[in-house]
């Protein structure tokens, strides 16, 4: 089963390799984000974006709604796990 977990990237670390930092849930972890950029949507722009990763790429912006709520739901399961 594959598994993209929403994020927010919060910074470019390097912009000839598309590599940047993305904050998911509190945890921070570098991406490479070569699947969302192009000449209209640059490395430099993408920071504040919300988008789906998996495996350590960004495969697609998504908008905040939809992230904040695959989030909640994602801890949802994660506290059902815990208490049964």
């Amino acid at each position: 089963m594959c598994l993209g977990i929403p994020g927010q990237i919060i910074e470019i670390t390097d912009q000839n390799h598309k590599l940047a930092i993305v904050n998911i849930a509190g945890v921070k972890r570098q991406i490479n984000i070569a699947c969302i950029v192009d000449e209209q949507h640059p490395p430099k722009s993408c920071i504040g974006d919300w988008v789906l990763v998996h495996v350590g790429f960004a495969m697609n912006r998504i908008n905040e709604k939809e992230a904040l709520e695959t989030l909640q739901m994602l801890q949802e399961i994660t506290e059902l796990m815990v208490s049964s």
